[in-house]
């Protein structure tokens, strides 16, 4: 991780998008009048003939995503995270995973913090909601970097995604080389003591945690748990075993959410003691997103804390 660089995630769906459009003719972009906020402006400008804007209607967005993809085309469909999946799920479900259709939702300002928008606008149920929806894949990308690729590497994977952006310019993890494996999550880091699994703005705090558990004699393994869904069991496994300890780290509530997937891998792979850190099932309110993500136990200090406790609690 580069200390103090910063990039945005919208803009390098943006950039993505221009490069699928250019590489492959099958790819359209549906907007919801979020052209400007998501970045898909410059698909637009490129190529009009395969950009579409139906207006402020996410229900419509998801069932004429969903006709592109009958008539064979790679539709990529996005707007804000408190949209879709917020007022579509019977859509999504229906229009879109029960036929196991290839649409690509890929929506931005996810978590609390979008910021001033406030509880109305901060999604913070999301990840729940798409993977309990059978045949949805659920990828949350924690940079620039990785948004690129994975939005990239999904117009070739069969079957619906989701995949969750973060509104603000979040630390750069990964300056390049980032490969997306459907199904497997990166380890940003080994270690010993305790894993940190965490995913979207959360990876770079574990990453802050990790350095700062290393100056005081813990050595803790930091995963970014990008793809949810398929969950990687094979990996939060085998560190789980290792360290013997884990917590889990996400900007959503703590019910339904990643830190629940891991648990449920864990209750029926490898009990381990665990603390989630995450939302802590309330909404969120109006305020600066670093004020809110400090008010709400969302930072690396928390994570630290959460880790020092499991390790204090083993000795």
């Amino acid at each position: 991780m580069t200390p103090g660089k910063l990039s945005a995630m919208r803009d390098a769906y943006g950039e993505a998008l221009l490069e699928l459009g250019a590489t492959n003719e099958k790819v359209v972009v549906l907007g919801a009048d979020t052209t400007g906020s998501l970045k898909s402006g410059v698909f637009a400008t490129k190529f009009p003939e395969r950009f579409f804007n139906v207006g402020i209607a996410e229900q419509n967005l998801m069932g004429v995503a969903a006709g592109f993809a009958l008539a064979g085309k790679i539709p990529y469909a996005g707007t804000y995270a408190i949209f879709v999946p917020g007022k579509c799920v019977d859509q999504i479900r229906n229009n879109i995973a029960y036929p196991n259709l290839g649409v690509k939702i890929v929506c931005s300002h996810g978590g609390i913090s979008v910021g001033p928008d406030g509880a109305s606008h901060q999604q913070v149920e999301d990840i729940a909601i798409m993977r309990s929806i059978p045949r949805m894949s659920v990828v949350v990308p924690c940079d620039a970097t990785s948004t690129r690729a994975i939005v990239k590497a999904i117009a070739g994977i069969a079957g619906p995604f989701y995949v969750r952006l973060t509104r603000p310019s979040t630390p750069v993890v990964y300056e390049d080389g980032f490969e997306y494996r459907h199904g497997k999550a990166t380890v940003v880091s080994e270690g010993s003591d305790i894993c940190l699994v965490a995913c979207g703005i959360m990876v770079p705090e574990a990453v802050k945690a990790a350095s700062s558990l290393k100056a005081k004699g813990v050595s803790a393994a930091v995963v970014d748990l990008h793809t949810i869904k398929p969950i990687d069991s094979e990996t939060i496994s085998r560190l789980a075993q290792k360290c013997g300890r884990v917590v889990t780290a996400e900007e959503h509530n703590i019910m339904g959410g990643m830190g629940s997937a891991v648990s449920e891998v864990l209750g029926e792979m490898r009990p381990t003691p665990m603390k989630r850190v995450g939302v802590m099932d309330t909404f969120g309110e109006s305020g600066e997103a670093g004020e809110l993500l400090k008010k709400y136990g969302l930072t690396a200090s928390n994570i630290e804390s959460a880790a020092e406790g499991l390790v204090r609690a083993a000795r």
